[in-house]
């Protein structure tokens, strides 16, 4: 995966949407508030899925904010160049996104009562998504090889560095009542049951009205329709839709159209030692 980039103690950041500056201000002066949420992710682990599912919580399903502020500028990444801006003029509580792994998140957050969501995505997805992605964001050379590409994935080679290591630093904190993960094969199958689990972990009381609301709204074609969820809002010159769209199809098992066998079973091996020590069943390994 080719693009300008510089990396922070194994990490892969973007040279101009992050610095060093960003980097290191949002692991050691940034300061978590106790009543934030985190929307944590891998890239096209479903990022702009949760922004929007914890906003419209956060607002019992009004869909107003969703529908006049673009995606971006509701749950900035807290790491980069252009989000303390962004950050000084949001109301708590806050929900704010990262990519970050766990050993350069936030310092303060660990003294905070502040809380995690961390969504994930089987990975060979995560791989046909970014791939399609390099196509449409011009910070990156457009990949051709996919074979190379998952290669490149796999040796961390890519945005954000290794997938590998982020979930498996992040499931360390499983146990932690601050932090609750879920799966974008989860939120497909079922939507209304991971917005109820997401309200219970935020404390958030919401009626059966207000939760279907937040179903509604928080659906693939209700953000592909959206325009202040659909990312069209950004210049053609950063985000070129013409080449693909930035919501592509909000599926899981798109894998299963771009791997060879060989493909996927050489990925399943590499899988299977690398994630060997992870005592977590994730829903994507009952389900490939």
């Amino acid at each position: 995966m080719a693009f300008n980039h510089f990396e922070v103690k194994g990490t892969r950041f973007i040279k101009g949407v992050h610095s060093g500056e960003s980097v290191d201000y949002a692991e050691n002066e940034f300061q978590v508030l106790n009543d934030d949420v985190y929307n944590v992710t891998f890239p096209k682990s479903g990022t702009n899925w949760m922004i929007e599912i914890l906003n419209l919580i956060k607002h019992k399903g009004d869909v107003s904010k969703s529908s006049s502020v673009p995606i971006f500028e509701r749950s900035p990444w807290y790491e980069t160049v252009a989000a303390k801006e962004l950050i000084n003029k949001m109301e708590s509580p806050r929900v704010l996104s990262s990519h970050l792994p766990l050993h350069t998140f936030a310092k303060s957050f660990f003294k905070s009562k502040a809380k995690i969501v961390y969504t994930m995505r089987n990975p060979k997805d995560i791989i046909v998504s970014m791939f399609h992605f390099t196509k449409i964001l011009s910070i990156f050379e457009a990949a051709e090889d996919f074979e190379k590409f998952i290669d490149d994935f796999i040796q961390g080679q890519v945005l954000f560095g290794s997938w590998f290591e982020h979930v498996k630093g992040w499931m360390t904190m499983k146990d932690d009542s601050r932090f609750l993960f879920v799966t974008y094969e989860e939120l497909l199958q079922d939507l209304r049951g991971c917005v109820v689990r997401l309200c219970k972990f935020l404390g958030q009381e919401l009626d059966d009205a207000q939760i279907d609301l937040v179903v509604k709204y928080s659906t693939f074609k209700s953000m592909k329709e959206n325009i202040m969820s659909n990312w069209s809002q950004m210049p053609a010159d950063v985000l070129d839709q013409t080449k693909g769209s930035f919501m592509r199809k909000g599926v899981a098992g798109d894998w299963k159209n771009h791997f060879t066998v060989a493909q996927s079973e050489y990925f399943d091996k590499i899988y299977k030692e690398k994630m060997k020590d992870v005592n977590v069943n994730f829903f994507w390994e009952q389900t490939s």
